[in-house]
């Protein structure tokens, strides 16, 4: 049976009371300066400050990672340790601004002091470099915060236009189908930079060799898919998306050791039917995108179009998830920005699905539980 949503326990009338207590002495200055001298607060308490601390001097943190990457400080630090004269010259930038640099990047660990006077690559700089898409995510950053450069407009609904909206067009909902090859192609390529560590992820967690055909929804450029048919000999694949993107996504396997078994169709999955063929059908990082009404209709198209021993793999992070609770925090701003969708938790999905027809509704956390969960179903027999 499919998993539902359950009703939440109500507190406690003690827990209540509990909770009451700790925000008044939360909230009294003299508590928290008597918690921050006393021995056996005094750890928790300066931990709450340098929490707070960090919460608001976030913008500033991630400027700095921006600064890092568009001067490309990681590649130039990455064969080895610079001065800061050497640095400043190679990053083009005057050496009281390096300098300024290199001592905000080293507490974030995006650089680290070596031995005489040099910097090198601190242990986040270096996972940064070795994930291109983490890079484009960040550039792509600049439309996210100047869309929350007035956060509670965009909270009311105060803004007309947004610049995320702009960037993904398909988000008005009009007429996705006829956007053009220009209109697509920062937003699909910036998919195509992101994805490969994702496919990684779900590929782990779901083992395709027992199928015979994926069909890729919203499969964009056709990272997942061409990953999907590289780790399966025997799997064929599909791969459906807007017209625009589906021509992008023949161009770029044309030519590839994997297009003889990646087949691309150009449609909208709002209102066309979905290829039929597959024994599973994935949605990775889609359902996200779009309010409770669109993601049932593709909920159900996709049930439609496979078969009673078919399986849909929906990948997508997912809120509340332990360990990774802010993924929630910046899928909500970002997707109110973008104009549509919220991010949801592992019962909202599976009443979703429950509606749609799904039965045996699985989940599976990945290694990584900010990039990715790992959701599959059936359809009801």
């Amino acid at each position: 049976m499919a998993n539902r949503n359950e009703a939440l326990p109500m507190p406690s009338f003690g827990s209540l009371r509990l909770t009451a207590l700790r925000d008044r002495l939360l909230t009294n200055p003299r508590f928290v300066s008597w918690a921050g001298a006393f021995p056996l607060t005094r750890l928790v308490a300066r931990k709450r400050a340098a929490d707070l601390f960090d919460l608001c001097a976030g913008f500033v943190y991630s400027q700095v990672l921006l600064a890092c990457v568009k001067v490309d400080a990681f590649e130039i630090l990455r064969p080895g340790p610079l001065s800061a004269e050497d640095f400043a010259q190679r990053t083009r930038l005057p050496i009281d601004g390096a300098l300024r640099l290199l001592h905000a990047a080293e507490p974030l660990k995006l650089v680290e002091k070596r031995g005489r006077g040099k910097f090198g690559l601190g242990p986040l700089g270096a996972a940064v470099k070795a994930n291109p898409g983490i890079s484009a995510m960040i550039e792509h950053h600049a439309h996210l915060y100047t869309d929350l450069a007035d956060p509670v407009a965009l909270l009311r609904g105060d803004v007309s236009r947004t610049a995320l909206a702009d960037y993904w067009p398909y988000a008005d909902g009009n007429r996705p189908d006829a956007l053009q090859a220009h209109q697509v192609a920062d937003y699909s390529h910036l998919m195509s930079l992101s994805l490969p560590l994702v496919a990684d992820e779900v590929l782990d967690s779901y083992r395709l060799d027992r199928h015979r055909c994926l069909l890729d929804v919203g499969g964009g450029e056709g990272v997942f898919g061409e990953s999907a048919a590289a780790r399966n000999p025997d799997l064929k694949v599909m791969v459906f998306d807007l017209p625009a993107v589906a021509d992008r996504a023949k161009a770029r396997l044309t030519g590839r050791d994997l297009d003889k078994r990646i087949d691309t169709i150009g449609g909208d999955f709002l209102a066309d039917p979905l290829p039929t063929g597959a024994d599973v059908i994935s949605l990775v990082r889609v359902i996200l995108d779009h309010d409770d009404a669109n993601a049932l209709r593709i909920l159900k198209g996709i049930h439609a179009a496979l078969p009673q021993d078919g399986v849909l793999l929906l990948a997508e992070p997912l809120a509340e998830t332990p360990g990774a609770e802010p993924v929630g925090t910046y899928f909500n701003m970002y997707l109110r920005a973008m104009g549509r969708g919220r991010p949801r938790n592992f019962d909202q999905i599976s009443a979703l699905l429950t509606k749609a027809g799904f039965d045996q509704i699985r989940l599976k956390v990945g290694r990584h539980v900010l990039r990715t969960g790992v959701v599959t179903a059936t359809p009801q027999r």
